[in-house]
């Protein structure tokens, strides 16, 4: 019998999680847990700007291995967050952006951003 589950299976048995404790669920665990990671937030942070390829998204996410950076970009798949198109041309061509629910996100980020250049880089706003 073949127990390989998909992307979307595994992000929904992630999230219903929340709904199964005896307490209410926290919306903030429950965010966390889809954005949580290293690279998620810096690459949903990226995509803000639109679509990117995916090099052209690894240049601005920086010290992120290929394989780390696609593991979590199909985190965010799979979460509903992160759109990937795959054009059938030679070379092959993958381009990123963000859903509707990854857009939600954005004015979250950007208040981490913000905060990020106040507090923790001591920088003034731009």
């Amino acid at each position: 019998m073949d127990t390989k589950r998909t992307s979307k299976e595994i992000a929904a048995t992630r999230v219903a999680r929340f709904d199964t404790y005896e307490l209410p669920a926290c919306p903030v665990e429950a965010a966390l847990e889809i954005i949580s990671g290293k690279w998620k937030g810096v690459a949903l942070y990226h995509l803000a700007d639109g679509t990117k390829r995916f090099n052209e998204l690894k240049r601005l996410c920086g010290t992120v291995t290929q394989r780390t950076l696609t593991k979590q970009l199909r985190e965010l798949e799979a979460d509903g967050m992160v759109e990937r198109t795959v054009y059938a041309v030679v070379p092959p061509k993958v381009e990123y952006s963000l859903t509707p629910k990854g857009r939600a996100v954005v004015p979250a980020l950007m208040a981490l951003r913000d905060w990020g250049q106040t507090t923790v880089l001591g920088a003034e706003n731009d």
